[in-house]
């Protein structure tokens, strides 16, 4: 058994898992900016309030899981890229206190929680997309050692990502929001994400050709043949999720925009890996230079099966418990 390629697959999919269901929480609070009313915001809130605590697990089994099966990469990537993980976990921890300050404080103090969720919101998904950003331009390594300044992770590109990414958390927050609501609110929300899905495929089509125009090696791999051709449905794809997005959208459908945007999400996940595989720091370290001893891999992957398996078993289960549709006149708190 590879072990490397196996703690590849975990950690990649942590940290897809983070990215869906982290997505259309921190994008609720990005949409803060488009819902002044308190009623909006209350059942904005509820439709996350009860599963929104457990969506950062898999954002600590991705990084636990890098750190015990390839710590080189851990070093590194913690050491090129501390400040905007810092400031995006800073801008968690303020949003996760402000959520639950939110519903208990009194009407004349709520405006200031309203604005802390919105900003830890907008700064914890922004500084996310940075050090995406930051990590796919490439990291500075001597002797298998950070060898980059404190600053070299602030680019056009990561801050380009950044962007991206909000738009992207916004346009996932949106459509949750049509599958868990109804009336004006619902209603607004279609109009909205009209607006944010057209972004989305523009910034989608900028990374594109972006991230092949850094690095040669990246625009072979698209654009060289045979690889154009078995490379070809990714973006034939994109193209047809977003159509059926809009169809949706038009049609007043609940279910299908949130699905269709998660293909468009996802399929830019792969886009993504597609691009740098089998590299763990772009441009130059694999999986299998950067990995732990077999022994200790082992070792991690017994844990990672009994957790793994639990973690997909009680989230599941609190969306099943909290299904079906908010309204104004219910509350989890």
């Amino acid at each position: 058994m590879d072990l490397s390629l196996v703690w590849a697959i975990i950690i990649l999919f942590g940290i897809m898992m983070y990215i869906i269901m982290d997505g259309f929480d921190l994008g609720i609070g990005i949409l803060y900016l488009f819902f002044k009313e308190k009623e909006d915001r209350d059942l904005m809130m509820n439709t996350v309030a009860p599963v929104w605590d457990g969506n950062e697990t898999w954002l600590v089994l991705g990084g636990a899981g890098l750190l015990a099966a390839f710590p080189l990469a851990y070093s590194v990537i913690l050491s090129a890229l501390s400040l905007p993980l810092l400031f995006m976990l800073m801008a968690l921890i303020f949003r996760g206190v402000a959520f639950e300050f939110r519903f208990r404080a009194h009407d004349a103090e709520r405006h200031f929680w309203d604005k802390a969720f919105l900003c830890g919101s907008i700064a914890a998904t922004f500084f996310q997309g940075v050090t995406l950003g930051a990590y796919l331009q490439g990291i500075k390594m001597v002797n298998q050692a950070y060898a980059g300044g404190p600053l070299d992770w602030i680019s056009p590109f990561s801050l380009f990502t950044g962007l991206g990414l909000l738009v992207t958390y916004a346009l996932l927050g949106s459509t949750w929001l049509i599958f868990k609501t109804t009336s004006e609110l619902q209603t607004t929300c279609y109009k909205l994400s009209q607006g944010i899905s057209m972004a989305l495929l523009v910034i989608i089509a900028v990374i594109s050709l972006w991230t092949p125009w850094m690095d040669s090696r990246i625009a072979e791999r698209w654009f060289s043949l045979p690889n154009l051709l078995w490379l070809s449905p990714v973006p034939l794809l994109v193209i047809f999720f977003f159509y059926k997005l809009q169809r949706a959208l038009k049609a007043k459908a609940e279910t299908s925009p949130f699905l269709y945007t998660l293909g468009l999400v996802l399929l830019g996940y792969a886009g993504l890996g597609i691009s740098i595989w089998p590299n763990i720091i772009p441009p130059e370290m694999s999986i299998d230079a950067a990995a732990a001893p077999p022994q200790s891999q082992q070792f991690a992957l017994i844990g990672a099966v009994i957790i793994i398996p639990i973690i997909l078993i009680y989230t599941a289960w609190g969306y099943y418990v909290f299904r079906g549709k908010v309204n104004k006149d219910e509350a989890y708190h």
